[in-house]
């Protein structure tokens, strides 16, 4: 199990956390992280952006557009 600290929400101040056993086969580099005080679970995953750009500079959200 890997530890690190971070910052936990529900203790208010900096705790390790740990690792828990991983039933999706992540193994170590498995993205959920518990607090080793209170239990909280913290996500740690990147995060993709995707912003579509026109040939015109116009910044619209394929979602936007279809609802415009």
């Amino acid at each position: 199990m890997r530890d690190r600290e971070l910052r936990c929400v529900i203790c208010n101040t900096e705790m390790p956390f740990e690792t828990p056993p991983c039933a999706d086969g992540h193994a170590e580099e498995c993205p959920e992280l518990l607090c080793t005080r209170c239990g909280a679970a913290e996500i740690v995953a990147p995060v993709t952006f995707r912003v579509l750009l026109s040939a015109g500079g116009s910044r619209v959200a394929p979602q936007q557009r279809r609802a415009a």
